[in-house]
């Protein structure tokens, strides 16, 4: 097989509605500066808004936020509770401790769920290519999420992708055989590469990038095999009019 490979080698699981991820909140008045007490005492601040949602500053136990969105991601609904109220809202965006990588705050986006929406989805890789199990091949992970347009009860958790497909260097895993339930789309093109398999290098091409790393001063350029005796040719003529010279 190569070139463009049969969606059959796609999987895409997506969001089931009676599963989804719980979490309840509290309004809170604590503003700036003052929000470290909310962290002492175990609750990470935040934010949700949304269409016809007006901004509110809330707290969230942050034991269950981590574990929530741990399973949920970006890309996954969520159902929130503040203060008796319920919101279907993603995990929009968080802001972490440079230093120790936990997170400070999180914004909650409320959507409608009569209105489609666009964000990015991860792409999960799994199997093992035979062109690099048999081949000694390089995979190449081009895209590592997508974006996509589908209402909130149709959003997808992941997309996962069998790698099993990449049985040859000429194969390549294009956002075109991917198989989606009706009402998502995809936005990337749909030519765009989503992954590959690089013939391995040659022992010649491993010296050049040894000795284009080891030069101070210089950005690493890998010359194949083919560039490295097409340049030896052209050293060897070069000598040869210079000596009948």
């Amino acid at each position: 097989m190569s070139g463009a490979l049969s969606p059959l080698y796609f999987f895409l699981i997506y969001v089931n509605m009676e599963f989804m991820q719980q979490l309840s909140a509290k309004l809170r008045n604590l503003l700036g500066k003052k929000v470290k007490n909310l962290r002492r005492e175990g609750f990470l601040p935040a934010v949700v808004y949304g269409e016809n949602v007006p901004s509110q500053s809330i707290a969230v136990p942050f034991k269950d936020f981590e574990k929530v969105y741990k399973e949920a991601g970006e890309s996954t609904l969520v159902t929130l509770e503040v203060d008796g109220k319920s919101y279907n809202v993603l995990i929009n965006d968080i802001a972490h401790d440079p230093l120790r990588g936990k997170p400070l705050h999180a914004d909650f986006y409320a959507v409608r769920m009569d209105k489609e929406i666009r964000t990015k989805v991860p792409v999960e890789f799994f199997g093992e290519s035979p062109a690099v199990k048999n081949e000694s091949g390089i995979l190449v992970k081009v895209m590592q999420e997508l974006e996509i347009e589908a209402l909130p009860k149709n959003l997808p958790h992941e997309l996962r992708v069998d790698l099993s497909g990449l049985q040859k260097f000429e194969d390549r895993l294009l956002v075109k055989n991917i198989l989606l339930p009706n009402g998502v789309k995809i936005l990337a093109g749909t030519e765009e590469i989503i992954a590959l398999v690089e013939p391995p290098r040659s022992e010649t091409e491993l010296e050049e990038l040894k000795k284009a790393e080891a030069a101070p001063g210089t950005v690493a350029e890998v010359k194949t095999e083919k560039e490295v005796k097409a340049e030896k040719k052209t050293e060897e003529a070069v000598e040869e009019e210079a000596v009948k010279k």
